[in-house]
C-alpha cells in the first residue's frame, strides 16, 4: 500500500514507514534517546530528501519522547528542574541551528554536511560507548570493582560558579555546563534532526555525574520541547516538514516507545550502553559507506531553495 508525501514529493510504502516509526519509538523508550539519530538516516536510506528527513525526523522525535517521558514521570525518574535548565540552552541552540541549516541549504552543501556530521558524531560516540560498556561488563564478569566515579563526586565541572541544587537528582551543580550542553544539543537538533540523547545521556552520566536513574527521563523531557520548537521553526522557515510522513511516524513511534520502556527496565546499564553503542556505530558505518561508494546515477537534476 503506497501513500503520497506532498512535501517530499514521492510515494512510499506505508507499512515500511510504520515499521520505521515503531522501531525507532521502541529504541527511544528503551535507551532514553529521542531516536532522531536513527530515523533521519533511515528516511534518507529510503530516498526521502535530507532536508525533509531532518525536519520531519525531529517531529517524530517529539512523539516518541513524550510517550517515554510520561512513563518516567509516573515512576519519579524525571528531574523537571534540571530539564528546564537544559531546555533554556536547547531553545537558544535550536534558534542558531535553524539559521545554520538555512544557510547550508542556500549554499547547496546541506546533504553533504548532514552526512558528514552523522558519520563523525555517530562513529565517535558509538565507539566510546561500546568500549566503556564492554570494559564494565568485563569487570563485572571478573567481580572487579568499577573504577567510575559515583554521582556526587567532584571534577572540574563542579568547581564552576552559579551553582544550583537539583533535589530530584541529589546534586549541587553549576548551571553553566548544563546550559552549554543544552545549547549544543539544540544546534544538533536543528541541523541533524536528532534529539541529541545519544550525546546528552553519556554527558549527563560521565561529565555532570547525574544519577543514571533520572538521566533517561530528564533527557527525554528536554528533547520534547527542543524538537517541538525546531519543528515549528523549520516548518515556518524552510517549509520542510512533511505532515503526512510525520503523522505516520508519530503514530507508530508512540506505540513502540511504550514497549521499549518495559524492555529497558529489564536490562542492566552496561548492557543498554553496549547495545546503544553497537546501534550508533552501525548507522554511522552505513552512512560512511554511502559517502564513498559510487552512486548508481552519477548526475542528478535538483531544484535548490
Amino acid at each position: 500500500m503506497t501513500i503520497y508525501l506532498p512535501i517530499a514529493e514521492l510515494s512510499v510504502n506505508i507499512f515500511i514507514v510504520l515499521g520505521m516509526g515503531a522501531a525507532v519509538g521502541f529504541l527511544s523508550g528503551m535507551f532514553g534517546v529521542g531516536g532522531g539519530f536513527l530515523i533521519t538516516p533511515l528516511l534518507m536510506f529510503y530516498n526521502i530528501p535530507p532536508v525533509v528527513a531532518v525536519a520531519t525526523g525531529a517531529n517524530q522525535v517529539v512523539a516518541s519522547s513524550v510517550s517515554g517521558a510520561i512513563t518516567h514521570f509516573r515512576r519519579g525518574t524525571l528531574d523537571i528542574k534540571l530539564g528546564l535548565v537544559l531546555l533554556a540552552g536547547g531553545l537558544a541552540g535550536a534558534s542558531i541551528g535553524v539559521l545554520i541549516f538555512s544557510w547550508l541549504r542556500r549554499q547547496g552543501q546541506l546533504d553533504l554536511v548532514i552526512s558528514l556530521l552523522y558519520v563523525v558524531f555517530l562513529g565517535t560516540v558509538g565507539a566510546l560507548m561500546l568500549m566503556e560498556s564492554l570494559n564494565a561488563m568485563r569487570r563485572a564478569a571478573r567481580n572487579e570493582p568499577a573504577n567510575l566515579k559515583r554521582p556526587g563526586q567532584h571534577n572540574w565541572v563542579h568547581r564552576l560558579p552559579f551553582k544550583m541544587r537539583f533535589k530530584k537528582s541529589k546534586i549541587y551543580l553549576s548551571v553553566l555546563p548544563i546550559i552549554a550542553l543544552g545549547f549544543a544539543i539544540g544546534i544538533l537538533t536543528s541541523v541533524m534532526g536528532v534529539g541529541g540523547g545519544f550525546i546528552m545521556v553519556p554527558a549527563m552520566i560521565y561529565l555532570l555525574r547525574i544519577p543514571t536513574n533520572v538521566v533517561v527521563g530528564t533527557s527525554l523531557f528536554q528533547i520534547i520541547f527542543t524538537t517541538a520548537y525546531t519543528t515549528i521553526v523549520q516548518a515556518a522557515t524552510n517549509y520542510s516538514v512533511d505532515i503526512v510522513l510525520a503523522f505516520i511516524l508519530m503514530l507508530a513511534g508512540v506505540i513502540g516507545a511504550q514497549y521499549g520502556v518495559r524492555v529497558g527496565q529489564k536490562l542492566r546499564g552496561e548492557q543498554l550502553r553496549a547495545l546503544l553503542g553497537l546501534l550508533v556505530l552501525a548507522v554511522g558505518l552505513r552512512l560512511a559507506v554511502e559517502l564513498v561508494i559510487t552512486p548508481d546515477d552519477l548526475f542528478s537534476i535538483a531544484i535548490g531553495g
